[in-house]
Parts: structure tokens; sequence; C-alpha cells
């Protein structure tokens, strides 16, 4: 076999850059079916400047899949930034963030009460080492109230 043979497929630099192509531009998805198993999704929230800041979050999708579920706590920047501007962009993503497929947008409500037990149940059965016992134990550690909002896609 020569050097630089590629068994099986396309070069690596090849399907990154097809990966790359497949990131851009928006998906006209109306549900979150596609990112049920999916652990890591970059969520996407603007400051009120209008200013994009990407953020990776674990996200849970119910038996609806209209209705994606993420969490985070009262003193967050993504926090604050949703109370002002609801309206998020979310791709599938690498643990770190990085954008590995098309985003589509999404609009975010935080959920209380009998929702809110809902969702961390779902986050929690979807992750559990992660949502099931380190991030809570993290949020409560340092003082942290944990709060959850329910994503649907935009019209």
């Amino acid at each position: 076999m020569t050097e630089g043979t590629v068994i099986g497929g396309e070069p690596p630099s090849a399907s990154r850059d097809a990966k790359a192509k497949r990131a851009k531009g928006p998906d006209r998805r109306k549900t979150f079916d596609h990112l049920r198993r999916q652990n890591t999704v970059a969520m996407t929230t603007f400051r009120r400047d209008g200013t994009p800041v990407s953020t990776p979050v674990s996200i849970a999708v119910g038996e609806d899949p209209t209705h994606g579920y993420v969490r985070t706590w009262t003193t967050a920047g993504k926090f604050k930034r949703l109370r002002n501007n609801n309206q998020v962009k979310v791709a599938p993503s690498t643990f770190n963030g990085k954008e590995v497929g098309p985003y589509m947008w999404a609009r975010a409500r935080r959920v209380k009460g009998a929702e809110e037990d809902r969702a961390r149940r779902l986050i929690q059965r979807k992750h559990p080492i992660l949502h099931g016992i380190v991030v809570p134990v993290l949020h409560k550690l340092r003082g942290h109230h944990t709060c959850h909002f329910e994503l649907r896609p935009a019209a």
C-alpha cells in the first residue's frame, strides 16, 4: 500500500470539509428528534446588543420531539441572556461546543413546578453521571440555584 492511500472512504481532510459545509446554514426541522441521541449541543444566546454567545449544554428530548430541555444556574451569563432574549440557535456539537451539524432556531422558556421536575428527570435519565450526580453536587457546593429551560423550534 502506498503512503496517503485511504481505505474505506474519504481522506480525513475531505470529511472535515464536508462536516464544515453541513454545519453552515439553518436546519429547517420543526422538532428536536435529530438531537435525541446527541449528548451536547451548542446553544447560542444573544446579548442585549445582539452579540452571539455560544455555550455547550446537555440536552434532553422528551416523548414529544417538539420539546427539548436544558439546565443552567440563575447566576450564569446564559440565564441572564435568556431572560432578556429567548431566541436561541441550537446545533449538534462536541463536548467542548464545536458545532458538528446545522443549527436550528428555537425559543427558550423557563419552566417551574411540575414541568421543571419533568425536565430534571429527563436530563438526569439521559446523563445519569453528569446531571444525576456531578452537576447537582457542584451547584449545591457553589450555592447555585439550578433552573431548567424548555426549547421549542421557532416558527
